[in-house]
Formats: C-alpha cells, structure tokens, sequence
C-alpha cells in the first residue's frame, strides 16, 4: 500500500514538473507575430483572460492556458488599453510586461500656424484612432464643451504638434491645444511692451492672428505688428486683405474683387475701424511675441512683392509707388504671403 502510495506521489510529482515545465516553456517562446499582427489593439475593459483567449484564436499565442493561469496566480492582472507594438522575440510574459507598464504606441497630428480651426477639424476628422466625440459639434457648442467664453472660438488653439494613444478622442486633442494657447497668451501679456492699444489679453490674440495670416517670414512679424499697433492708434482702418478672406469663409475661392473690398461684414477691416470681432486663424508663439512686441519704425503700409516679402512704407505716396511696382505689374507665380501648409504629417 505504502509503495503505490509513493508510486502514485512519484508519478503526480513528474507529471507536475512536466506540466510546470512546459507551462513555463509557452510563457518563454516567441509570439508567433506576422505583419498583419504586428499592432495589438486592447480595448478598455478587456480582461487579460479575454485577450490570451484572442491571442490563441489569432494564433499569436499558442495557448491561452498557460498565461491564464499565471495571471491568475501571480495576481498581475492590471493592464493598460492602447495599441502596442508586437516585435520579433517578444514573449508572453514581455507582452504582459508592456501591459502593465502600458508601453503604447504613441502617435501624432500636427496643426501648423495659420491654420484656422475649420482647417484643424477636417484634419481631426481624418484620424481615425481618435475618437469624434466632437464632430457634430456647432462651433459655438464646441466653444461650450471646452469651456472657451466665447461664440467662435476661432484663435484659441495653439499650433503645435500633439501625441495621444489609440482610445483618445478629437476632443482631448482641442482641450490640451487650447490650455496651451491660454497659457502662452497669459506669458506673453504679463511680459509685453509698453503702449500698446489692446485693452485685453483677447484683443491681443486677435492682433496675433492677423499677423499670422498676414506674413509667413519670421523676420517681417514684427515690422507687420508694428504697421498694425501704428494704424490703431492713429485711428486708420487696418485694411487687411486676410480679415476679408476669412469674412468670405466658403465664398473664397482665391481671388479677392474689389465687390470683396467693399462689401459691410464684421470681418472687412477695408470697411470697420478696429480690430475684427474674432481671431481669424490659430497664431504661433512667435506671431503672439510679435504682436505684443512689435518693431518700431513709422511704417503705415505694406504691399506684398510677389515672393512671399513684402515692402513697408511710411507714406501714402510712397506706398503707391510700391503697389505700381509689385502689384499692377504682377510676375509669374506671383504672390502675396507663403500660404500655411495644408499637409500634417504623422
């Protein structure tokens, strides 16, 4: 009797050590990973359990068991959603390793300066990793979710280039860009120069993106912010061709008219005193720089060359030679500012 004891615990031992031993040996071999698998999606709320049984049905692993078990008898069961990027050589246990640490893969949209937020949701309603919590959103309704006071929140963006993980939505992606811009408007007001003629940190960003759209050179931002503050504070209307192009939204369509010019919206500054009601683009940190420490000088006018420059001028007359010599004389591939990139790269 004693000896079938030992026999049977002989027996149960070997068998337990196979057992162990191949369980170990499934935790320690490679993933079967091929191209199409290379990127594991893990949806919130999925149990490790759930997924070794997926794993095992793609054929990524070869059985769910031996995972399983060890999850549930090590307790290491807490994993992180997002996309993670298989490799060659990874394991059972490396993968649950990058679970747990949540060693996503991060990826990237970047909004260049200029870009006004029409431009920025069609780029966000492309990504499809992030999800549209505010597609259907009015831009006032937007305004409201993020907090912005304000019924076009046109301007409170910063332009930059930002990251998030599979399962983050379009909506996270405004709100960081948006505590950014207020952020560097709130630096750049406390540390700007002496006066100037915005009364509010607001009017400020609405001078910012004017000098955004109106020059793509970083040398000139400060010789337009300059041109801008001169026209204020003498009373002159700013008549800027760039406040007229977003007053036309849709009706754009490259060229303006002198119909354009002398059509009565709040957005035409050939027609309104003043700054316009709203910012018409999303400006950069050098653009909001600029604007709250524009260039000295006497300079009230400028006209573009036709390459991207522009010539500045302190008379009427003046000014009217330049626009004869750059503008009724236009040479191919003539332009007026570079225009604001329309690709993002990922």
């Amino acid at each position: 009797m004693l000896r079938r004891l030992i026999l049977i615990l002989l027996v149960g031992a070997i068998a337990s050590a196979g057992i162990w031993k191949w369980g170990d040996y499934q935790l320690q071999r490679p993933l079967a990973i091929a191209p199409a698998t290379e990127v594991l999606a893990v949806p919130k709320g999925e149990s490790l359990s759930h997924l070794s049984a997926r794993l095992s049905a793609d054929g990524i692993l070869s059985f769910a068991l031996p995972l399983r078990l060890y999850v549930r008898f090590s307790g290491r069961d807490r994993i992180h959603p997002g996309d993670y990027r298989l490799v060659p050589g990874d394991t059972a246990l490396g993968l649950l390793e990058k679970l747990e640490l949540g060693d996503v893969i991060r990826y990237s949209i970047t909004f260049p300066e200029g870009w006004t937020l029409t431009q920025w949701r069609a780029l966000l309603a492309k990504e499809r990793l992030l999800v549209p919590l505010t597609r259907t959103l009015s831009a006032a309704d937007l305004a409201a979710d993020l907090g912005i006071d304000a019924t076009n929140p046109e301007g409170w963006f910063s332009p930059n280039t930002y990251f998030f993980v599979a399962g983050d939505s379009d909506r996270d992606i405004l709100l960081r860009a948006h505590r950014r811009l207020r952020d560097e408007l709130d630096n750049a007001w406390r540390d700007r120069s002496a006066g100037l003629p915005y009364a509010t940190p607001y009017e400020a960003l609405i001078a910012a993106s004017l000098v955004e759209r109106e020059t793509g050179l970083a040398t000139e931002r400060a010789q337009i912010a300059g041109v801008l503050v001169r026209r204020l504070q003498t009373g002159m209307r700013l008549q800027m061709d760039s406040t007229v192009i977003y007053g036309l939204g849709e009706r754009y369509v490259g060229k303006l008219s002198r119909a354009h010019l002398t059509e009565l919206n709040d957005y035409n500054t050939y027609m309104i005193a003043g700054l316009p009601p709203t910012p018409i683009a999303n400006p950069g940190t050098d653009a909001l720089r600029a604007a709250l420490h524009p260039a000295p000088g006497n300079t009230l006018y400028f006209v573009a060359r036709g390459d991207g420059s522009h010539q500045f001028s302190a008379s009427l007359a003046e000014h009217q030679r330049a626009v004869r010599k750059y503008q009724l004389r236009r040479v191919e591939n003539y332009r007026s500012t570079p225009e604001p990139r329309e690709d993002a790269r990922r």
